[in-house]
């Protein structure tokens, strides 16, 4: 299946025609400059929903997972430090697009699995 490109020009015209929202997907491509536009005039950039439709609805997912207790190897400071770092990189590469909550609670199940292997 072809590829759609869109560029600074494309967002801007899509703008001028009254779209307000852009469905992204695999074959959905936009410059660095298209996605910044994009943002600027509002243009709200969705996703379609990442499961199949016969997968079954997982909620715990989508839920805020509190940290555990750090292991006793690793101190808390490094572990909130990593935390920390992870969140800002998102968030700098995804913006707005990301809940902070999901986020959170996508970061905290990761290290916790991370942290519980040998």
């Amino acid at each position: 299946m072809p590829k759609t490109f869109y560029t600074e020009h494309e967002i801007e015209d899509l703008v001028k025609r009254g779209v307000t929202s852009l469905e992204l997907n695999d074959n959905t491509v936009l410059t660095e400059l298209a996605y910044e536009k994009a943002g600027r005039l509002g243009l709200k950039l969705t996703r379609p929903l990442l499961q199949p439709p016969s997968a079954p609805v997982r909620p715990y997912i989508a839920r805020e997972t509190q940290p555990g207790p750090p292991p006793e190897n690793q101190p808390a400071q490094k572990s909130d430090d990593l935390r920390q770092r992870i969140r800002e990189a998102v968030t700098a590469r995804l913006g707005s697009q990301v809940d902070p909550t999901l986020l959170d609670g996508i970061i905290n199940r990761v290290l916790e699995n991370v942290e519980k292997k040998p």
